[in-house]
This record gives C-alpha cells, structure tokens and sequence, in this order.
C-alpha cells in the first residue's frame, strides 16, 4: 500500500481547567495521556491525549493558556470531534453517571440507521458517539 502524502496528526481544542480536561477525555472516554508539555514564557500547557501513540493514531490537543480566566467562545464553524463506541446505550449510562453531559442520547440518526449520541467535555465541546454495529 503507498503512504498517502499526508495524514492527519491532531485536532487541537483550547481548554479552561486543563486537569479536568484529562480525566475526561483519559477517564470517561478511555484515551491516554501520551505527553504533556509546559511552555513557561509562552504562558501555556499542551498535553495531547488519545487512543494510541501519535506515530500511528490521530489525537487530540488540549490547550491551557495560563492567563485565560472566562470560558471560551466554542464559536460557529467548530463541527465536533466523533468516536466510534460499541454498546453506545450502555456507554451513554456510564457517562452520565459519571456527570458527563449528555445533550443528545443515544438513538438513530434522522434518515438513517446508525445509532448515535452526543456528549460535552467540560468546555462544551461536543464529542459524536457512533456505535459502529450500526454505521452505515
């Protein structure tokens, strides 16, 4: 198989508390913290977290400037970030128990018959759950 010329590497979203962020995405969504970097005079953190080694996966970066103090503005053009589940009902229970919020339950999708949810991270960001018995 030829590599493709490019390939994605990660998403980056900029995040208020940046240890909540973590166990997030590490404890409710089961990615890894791969790496955590401190920029002193720059003023901010970046920790890049997912489900295996950057060499080989996409992930995402989670962005802590130091001196933000108010939420940021999630904005109109941001879509989401999806990720395949199995089990999405039961998924969506834990995470609920959890406290994670929980916009859209789980259910088909209108058109179709793939069954999906929604859940926020601590910023508002919205993560689509996909149960990939059902992606059509």
């Amino acid at each position: 198989m030829i590599e493709p010329k490019f390939r994605v590497l990660h998403t980056m979203v900029r995040v208020k508390d940046l240890d909540k962020s973590i166990d997030f995405y590490t404890r409710l969504l089961g990615m890894k913290l791969l790496r955590r970097l401190e920029y002193p005079d720059g003023k901010f953190t970046i920790a890049f977290v997912g489900y295996g080694p950057e060499e080989t996966h996409a992930v995402l970066e989670l962005t802590h400037n130091w001196e933000q103090e108010t939420a940021y503005e999630l904005g109109n053009g941001y879509g989401h970030i999806a990720l395949g589940v199995r089990n999405i009902y039961d998924v969506c229970k834990e995470l609920a128990a959890n406290g994670a919020k929980i916009p859209r339950p789980a259910g088909p999708m209108k058109h179709g018959t793939t069954v999906l949810a929604f859940v926020e991270d601590p910023d508002g960001y919205r993560i689509e759950l996909i149960d990939l018995d059902t992606l059509s």
